[in-house]
């Protein structure tokens, strides 16, 4: 009980006391002489609470991350997927004009031909029992399509239907070893045989039945065409003759052309369901190339 009114007393001395110091440090302002007392209290708790400011600020911002971490994560995943997507309809929409750009050239060939022709797209490459060098098209036999009907693009001669289903054939390219096309020189009326030498269809060969008909470098082939326009119609350019062989005594000349079509790299095809009422001859061969 002594201890408690002691305690008491003393608490009560110790806050008049305060009450005192702070009326008089309240009242003098800046001439307190309590100033440096208050200065160094100042000093005191702040650099405490920097302290423990930078001890906690760091912390705090560590749990901060670990909770916002899942959305974040969620957010990034958003924007690959809006990424992916931009991409992906970026390239739909080249593919797409680059496509169309070649249906038009294609047709514009079939009609300079007097062509009918079924549009398709190659969707496969693809060997075939006998043939090294052939390829899938979306159009079959519900599209009117048949086997042994000419294959072109919109630069030239591409192959022939070899097998024909409702909805897809497979189209032996003329770049094909088993491959043989009747073709003639561009003016004239010699007339050879074009055949596949594989070389990843860069290149064709072009033997001219007769061996006393010139034969230059930079001719040009065009299909001789077969009898009712099967398997080749007549008139489509083949390619143009970079290299001529010495075939001294031989009964045929032979000759190296490179195809207008870029057989490596196919995409929008026709189909020639109905050959030209008559031969276009050389209407259809592209401008020459002026020479630098």
């Amino acid at each position: 009980m002594r201890d408690s009114r002691r305690a008491r007393l003393i608490l009560g001395v110790l806050l008049t006391a305060a009450l005192v110091i702070l009326t008089i440090d309240h009242r003098t302002g800046d001439n307190s002489p309590l100033r440096p007392l208050r200065a160094a209290g100042a000093w005191v708790f702040g650099t405490a609470e920097q302290f423990g400011g930078g001890l906690l600020r760091p912390v705090g911002a560590f749990v901060q991350a670990i909770l916002s971490a899942p959305s974040a994560q969620e957010r990034i995943r958003a924007l690959r997927e809006e990424n992916a997507k931009l991409r992906t309809g970026l390239l739909a929409g080249k593919l797409d004009t680059a496509r169309s750009n070649e249906l038009k050239k294609l047709l514009g060939l079939a009609g300079a031909g007097g062509y009918k022709i079924v549009p398709a797209n190659v969707v496969a490459r693809r060997g075939q029992p006998g043939f090294e060098d052939a390829v899938q098209i979306d159009a079959g036999t519900a599209d009117g399509v048949r086997t042994e009907m000419t294959v072109l693009n919109g630069d030239g001669l591409v192959g022939r239907v070899i097998h024909a289903a409702a909805r897809t054939s497979t189209v032996v390219l003329l770049s094909d070893p088993a491959s043989a096309a009747g073709a003639r020189l561009e003016r004239g009326k010699e007339i050879g045989v074009v055949h596949g030498v594989g070389e990843h269809g860069r290149l064709v060969q072009f033997r001219l039945l007769d061996s006393t008909a010139p034969l230059t470098r930079g001719g040009r082939i065009v299909s001789f065409g077969s009898q009712n326009g099967r398997p080749y119609v007549p008139g489509v350019p083949i390619g143009v003759i970079e290299r001529v062989e010495s075939t001294p005594g031989e009964l045929t000349r032979i000759a190296y052309a490179r195809p207008y079509a870029d057989l490596t790299a196919l995409d929008v095809v026709g189909v020639v369901v109905d050959g030209p009422e008559r031969d276009p001859r050389d209407t259809v061969l592209p401008p020459k190339e002026r020479s630098r």
